[in-house]
């Protein structure tokens, strides 16, 4: 890939080159821990502990990093002096947020769901999505966590979405404005 060009005069956009790491809130850095690198079996790469946050106040907090096999990383913040145990429900995977992870192929994605089970992690699927397959989690925070594993027809697959795509966004777009605007309206009138 290279950088994507403009015709307006603006700086071009260098190239990205992937996610380094992703971050959330944990409610407690050793129960993080416990889970991504005993149960998930991630290595900690780095934990790193401040006395003051980076705008320089006085704020300690902890900030750990579990490394993938792509090298990149899920990482957390435990900051105590914030903590309130309603921030670490189970978030809703399509409602908030959820973070897929994958894996070589099917038999690593059932071995992980074995393991997830012998650890009494509630583990969901696995669920066919048609271009890859995957299994559904929660870590402590109440973070929705996926594994996935690509179908053997991936590339075949996303291509074809891809190449429909723009109808399919024009439809969305036509059959839910109505609902979006009505929504968007009723927020911006509450007090």
């Amino acid at each position: 890939m290279s950088t994507v060009s403009t015709s307006d005069g603006k700086t071009p956009a260098p190239e990205i080159l992937g996610v380094h790491h992703s971050a959330y809130r944990c409610r407690d850095a050793e129960e993080t821990r416990a889970f991504y690198e005993d149960v998930l079996g991630l290595r900690t790469k780095a934990t790193l502990s401040f006395e003051n946050d980076p705008s320089g106040n006085e704020r300690p907090f902890m900030h750990l990093f579990f490394e993938m096999g792509d090298r990149n990383f899920i990482a957390f913040f435990d900051i105590p002096e914030t903590v309130d145990k309603r921030d670490f429900n189970i978030k809703d995977g399509m409602e908030d947020y959820h973070v897929a992870m994958e894996v070589k192929d099917m038999d690593a994605l059932m071995q992980f769901k074995q393991r997830l089970e012998d650890y009494k992690v509630p583990v969901f699927g696995p669920i066919d999505h048609q271009f890859c397959h995957s299994i559904y989690f929660f870590d402590p925070n109440g973070i929705a966590l996926e594994f996935t594993t690509k179908d053997k027809n991936h590339d075949q697959i996303l291509d074809k979405e891809e190449s429909e795509s723009p109808a399919i966004m024009k439809k969305w777009i036509e059959d839910t404005a109505p609902v979006r605007a009505e929504k968007l309206k009723n927020a911006s009138q509450s007090p």
